[in-house]
């Protein structure tokens, strides 16, 4: 009798995040579903601002849909921003914490960015929860294995050349 208000409490709980990870399965809103469409047909046509643009706006529409973040970051990093891919990635997983895209593509644009070492703990995560042979993994494991897009540079890489001083 004593552990009767706890367990309802605790079932009540499980129930809640159980609906909460099942509501994230769902389709989109119809007007966001074509926005979706239109976002990723300029993305394939090479025109990432268009896509951003066509995704915001179906973000807008439907706010609730997980999987616009995702395609906001695929767009991002196509525009070589990947601060701002992870940060949509980020996003996502704080709505999905076990999805697999959005481990795979934030490990990715760390390793793009220069962060090999928390690309490799995102491999490893991605690793533990779908295995070797899962697409995300390869995808992330080749990411990695390239290396960042742009070289990271130090102060010392960088120096100016000397000029001598002019006098008049």
């Amino acid at each position: 009798m004593r552990f009767a208000p706890a367990a309802t409490a605790l079932s009540l709980a499980f129930a809640l995040t159980a609906s909460v990870s099942w509501g994230n399965e769902r389709n989109p809103e119809p007007r966001a579903g074509v926005l979706i469409a239109q976002g990723q047909a300029a993305l394939e046509a090479g025109d990432t601002q268009g896509a951003i643009d066509a995704f915001e706006a179906a973000l807008a529409v439907d706010p609730g849909h997980t999987p616009i973040f995702i395609r906001l970051a695929e767009a991002a990093r196509a525009e070589n921003l990947q601060g701002k891919a992870i940060r949509y990635y980020r996003e996502a997983l704080d709505r999905d914490p076990k999805n697999l895209a959005a481990l795979a593509g934030e490990g990715a644009a760390l390793a793009e960015k220069g962060a090999v070492e928390k690309a490799r703990a995102k491999l490893a995560e991605v690793r533990s929860l779908c295995g070797d042979s899962c697409t995300e993994t390869q995808r992330l494991t080749a990411a990695i294995a390239a290396g960042p897009r742009t070289p990271v540079l130090t102060a010392e890489a960088k120096l100016p050349e000397a000029q001598p001083v002019q006098s008049n």
